[in-house]
């Protein structure tokens, strides 16, 4: 009996030694060995200068193999960690004496030349590898639009996260060796595959207006204690975003300090009412259903009954006989009001759509709000009014910048943009889609609200702030009320101040587009947003090299007795 069983584990020896030592050696090996990612160099984000905007540094991981440090160093190695790495001597310690290990951390994001510096010095058992340290360069005033990575490097908030899959590039993968306790020891195992780098995200923006756009719209927040704004810099024709700015901002190097309400882009996602902004559309409708011209006169009385409502203009002159150039210059709600009474809702509502009102932007920015714009068919008594003078519904920043375009591209609707393309590591690159065109008004029609517009800028208009020495200028204020999130009506919940316009008139080139939520004591569009507009206007027409006016603006009668000069 003794005899049979030793035959067995003589057998079951031989089969385990001989006939499936190859199988065994395999499983062996697989529990040894692993594959991990390389990490791979994520692509940039720049201004359309190639300025950057987030940017990867290549950095290193500096360990230690307790395994392989020579005795006779051990203490040099210890002071010489300690100190270089500002870390205390005896947490050093513990990690070159840990003798159950093969692989220690002992500073991370260290530049390659302070790792090279260390390495020449000779000391056995110390071992780095390639990793990447993400960087936002100071200031850029970019931080809602860009956003940011996580811990792993993948992409979270922002265009960061948006475009995650075009900047990550494809990491490398490399077999290590696993110690008894788990641990990866880089030095064992080769290269499976090579890391191919992320692309470079060129963005439209202009750096330097960037930045000026966000320090101006934070300056004039925080002086009428506002609780926040966004302004929008666009280039006429080609609907290229040249800034976008948000406030209040956080920083892209100390997110713990900040939460999702900072790191929202508050141009596409925060919803507001356009106020008189939108009677642009308004008038702009009626002109080009053929309904008036910029010289028909109408009676407009400071109020008037619209079902169960009074509607008031913002200012009481009395009855005025003023023509359609001066209800716009005016701003008068009344006046609006009967010009929205010839439109009818079916009409206003299609041009409000055609303007891009209640419709995506186009730029495809994550957390865009589009807005609340109804069906004509569910509009009540008072919507039709409420609606032809910016209430009872809402748009983002982006939105009516985008109308503010549109008639100053001669009535042509371009799709705002805010990618110019990408750039692979090898520097070829791949510009982005064209964006949509399509004809809203005619041009007589957008070179008629433009000469309006002018006009609102002129002393007799609601925004003298808005003009700029040597500039012909055209513009529209806006002043809406909020609806306060407790009551959901609109007592208590103060202001939205708005300004948008253009320059120069007679040939347009820039819209600046600028919202200030629920400013205190200095509210009205004109007065709060006015100025704000004015300074970045005056910086992009700099920046931009764009020629002052050679022209001046005719004489266009706002009043029935005004002669037209």
């Amino acid at each position: 009996m003794a005899l049979v069983i030793l035959l067995l584990f003589a057998g079951r020896l031989v089969q385990i030694q001989v006939l499936d030592a190859e199988h065994y050696a395999e499983t062996a090996s697989n529990i040894r060995l692993r594959t991990i990612d390389i990490p791979t160099l994520r692509g940039r984000i720049t201004d359309v200068n190639g300025n950057a905007f987030a940017l990867s540094l290549e950095v290193r991981t500096v360990f230690v193999d307790p395994g392989t440090v020579k005795e006779e160093q051990r203490d040099q190695l210890i002071d010489e960690l300690a100190a270089r790495f500002d870390l205390e001597e005896d947490a050093v310690a513990e990690k070159v004496d840990a003798d159950s290990s093969r692989y220690e951390v002992i500073a991370r994001d260290v530049l390659p030349e302070d790792w090279e510096d260390l390495a020449s010095l000779g000391l056995a058992g110390l071992g780095a590898h390639t990793s990447y340290k993400r960087v936002y360069p100071e200031e850029t005033g970019a931080a809602d639009l860009v956003g940011f990575v996580g811990a792993e490097g993948y992409g979270l908030e922002g265009l960061e996260g948006y475009l995650d899959d075009t900047l990550a590039g494809e990491a490398g993968r490399r077999r290590v060796e696993l110690s008894q306790n788990g641990t990866q020891i880089p030095m064992a195992g080769g290269l499976v595959r090579e890391p191919v780098p992320g692309r470079d995200v060129r963005l439209t923006l202009h750096q330097d207006i960037q930045w000026y756009a966000a320090q101006t719209l934070a300056e004039r927040v925080e002086a009428l204690d506002a609780e926040g704004g966004s302004v929008i810099v666009q280039r006429v024709g080609t609907g290229e975003i040249l800034a976008m700015a948000d406030y209040p901002t956080y920083s892209q190097s100390d997110i713990s300090s900040s939460g999702p309400e900072e790191w929202s882009n508050g141009a596409v996602a925060e919803t507001f009412e356009p106020g008189s902004t939108n009677k642009v559309i308004t008038i702009g409708s009626a002109l080009e259903e053929g309904l008036t011209t910029p010289d028909t006169v109408y009676t407009v009385p400071y109020s008037m009954e619209y079902y169960d409502q009074t509607f008031r203009n913002s200012s009481n002159h009395g009855t005025q006989r003023l023509t359609v150039n001066g209800i716009m210059a005016q701003s008068s709600n009344v006046g609006t009001i009967k010009i929205a009474d010839q439109v009818g809702r079916g009409v206003l509502h299609s041009y409000l759509v055609d303007f891009g009102i209640g419709q995506p932007t186009g730029l495809h920015l994550p957390g865009e709000n589009t807005g609340i714009l109804t069906d004509p068919e569910d509009w009540w008594g008072t919507q039709l009014p409420s609606v032809s003078i910016g209430h009872g519904l809402s748009v983002n920043a982006a939105q009516l910048a985008s109308v503010y375009a549109t008639v100053a591209n001669g009535g042509v609707r371009v799709e705002p943009n805010v990618i110019a393309g990408t750039v692979s590591a090898e520097g070829e690159f791949t510009p982005a889609e064209e964006p949509e065109r399509r004809r809203v008004i005619s041009e007589e029609t957008a070179q008629e609200l433009r000469l309006m517009m002018e006009a609102v800028t002129s002393d007799q208009g609601t925004a003298p702030q808005a003009r700029i020495d040597g500039y012909r200028v055209a513009g529209k204020t806006g002043t809406a009320n909020r609806v306060n999130p407790e009551t959901g009506t609109y007592e208590g919940g103060g202001y939205t101040a708005t300004f948008a316009g253009f320059a120069p008139v007679e040939d347009p080139q820039v819209v600046v587009q600028v919202v200030l939520h629920n400013p205190q004591e200095v509210y009205y569009g004109g007065e709060a947003a006015g100025p704000v507009f004015n300074d970045i206007m005056t910086f992009a027409l700099k920046t931009l090299k764009i020629p002052p006016s050679e022209t001046e603006p005719p004489a266009i009668r706002l009043f029935e007795d005004q002669s037209r000069g």
